[in-house]
């Protein structure tokens, strides 16, 4: 929906007709009063409308890639098309029958240089749900020799659910390469100590992978030829996931191709990220392109946490469209926020970070299949969970850091998870008075404005 901005007296009081132009005759009607614009309650066919324009509508990126080369004399080459690349045929296959009818802008420069011979280091960066993780994937799928039964390519990733879907998009890419396999190192995957591992793939979090390697002596990592470290600021930056890395990196052979990928990565990370890695090229979107056009972002203003919920039921019914991602700061705020919604008969389901491997598994698997419209969790979910039908994004409250400043990249993961791939989607955060300097940062940060909004007026 096109974010429209009014500048009005405070005496003003206007009605607004929007009309959705694409349809032409189905109208939506908005009230303004005082700077305020107001959430009119939808009926059932505009709430079908507006969820067919959100999930439906893509709009091409216009994201600036940044390239930094080892030999800045080295000529650069990009991509219109998969066939450029001189893929495998089954490779192709798979790529397009996921969908990918070309690639995106980050692939279009991240591939060939990935998949260049002889292999090169690569740090790259883009944001969620541009590309980045089918490009990895391919990588690894391509060096992968199918006939060699031992693990030739290790993908580290922060989270299982990260993990695991990554696994995921291996096994529908390579699903016509029938002698490359997967498997994960994950929490719960438990493998009896000496068992031979014949798949060519490993993909899992820091910990388990060290298990693997130093104490049940599963996994040599002198044989691995590509190492690639995704979500790679988060892995970096946290002091547990980085001392396993470093362990796990300093352990690979000389020649493995090493690619880090994340959505964002702060100039100390990124001074890191080089220190670990030779030589890599790196490519960045540039600053002022980090931006998120594509997510319409709103406000309530709101004095307390009973205040957050009534608005939160006045969004439930004026725009019930696709799937919700509420977000909580805490895990008790979780819970209540849950219990109240199934309380006043909402379903909704909770993942936190205190529920088993197995639960958290079959609460986004039901989520995924849209048995649940909405997610109440954490910030657990906040990376990388990709859920096609998520179109709104609530803030129950805004993310903080340990010194109670506005945690940019953690609300840029979060209100990622809607405006995928280019679609269109909502956001809308909860705001205690006191904390609308914390929205006032992140507005400018990100050089996006929120629009305050009031429940419908009663007529």
């Amino acid at each position: 929906i096109k974010c429209f901005r009014f500048h009005l007296d405070e005496r003003c009081y206007i009605k607004v007709k929007l009309t959705l132009r694409s349809v032409g005759k189905v109208k939506m009607t908005f009230l303004k009063q005082d700077g305020v614009l107001y959430l009119p309650f939808l009926d059932l066919a505009e709430n079908s409308l507006l969820n067919k324009l959100i999930r439906k509508s893509l709009v091409e990126s216009n994201y600036q890639v940044e390239v930094l080369q080892r030999d800045p004399s080295s000529p650069l080459f990009s991509v219109k098309s998969f066939e450029e690349l001189r893929l495998k045929k089954e490779l192709l296959e798979g790529i397009y029958e996921m969908g990918f009818n070309r690639p995106s802008k980050i692939q279009e420069t991240a591939l060939p240089m990935i998949l260049a011979d002889p292999p090169q280091n690569l740090i790259a960066q883009s944001q969620s749900g541009t590309g980045k993780t089918a490009a990895f994937v391919l990588a690894m799928l391509s060096r992968v020799n199918g006939a060699e039964k031992f693990p030739q390519c290790l993908c580290l990733a922060p989270t299982y659910e990260l993990a695991v879907q990554t696994g995921k998009v291996v096994e529908k890419m390579g699903k016509r390469c029938v002698n490359i396999r997967v498997t994960y190192a994950v929490r719960g995957n438990r493998i009896p100590r000496g068992t031979k591992i014949e798949e060519q793939i490993i993909i899992g979090t820091p910990g388990t992978v060290l298990d693997w390697c130093f104490k049940l002596k599963l996994l040599d990592l002198k044989k691995i030829s590509v190492f690639v470290l995704d979500e790679a600021d988060v892995m970096i930056d946290t002091q547990g996931f980085l001392d396993q890395s470093v362990r796990i990196q300093r352990t690979l052979p000389q020649d493995c191709q090493m690619l880090l990928f994340s959505a964002t990565f702060e100039d100390a990370v990124l001074r890191f990220a080089e220190q670990i890695i030779l030589d890599p090229i790196i490519i960045k979107l540039r600053r002022e392109e980090m931006t998120l056009t594509n997510i319409r972002q709103y406000y309530f203003l709101c004095e307390n946490i009973q205040d957050k919920y009534k608005a939160l039921c006045n969004i439930y019914g004026s725009i019930t469209v696709g799937q919700a991602i509420i977000f909580c700061q805490t895990r008790r705020n979780a819970k209540w926020l849950s219990q109240e919604l199934i309380l006043d008969g909402h379903e909704v389901s909770i993942l936190s970070g205190e529920l088993t491997v197995e639960q958290r598994a079959a609460i986004i698997q039901r989520f995924r299949e849209g048995k649940e419209k909405v997610l109440v969790t954490t910030n657990v979910c906040a990376r990388g969970i990709d859920v096609e039908q998520v179109t709104i994004v609530v803030n129950f409250k805004l993310p903080t850091n340990q010194l109670h400043c506005p945690d940019f990249e953690t609300y840029l993961h979060r209100i990622g998870r809607t405006g995928r791939f280019g679609k269109k989607g909502l956001a809308f955060n909860m705001v205690e008075r006191h904390n609308l300097p914390l929205l006032r940062r992140i507005e400018e940060h990100f050089s996006e404005y929120s629009i305050p909004i009031k429940p419908a007026l009663h007529v």
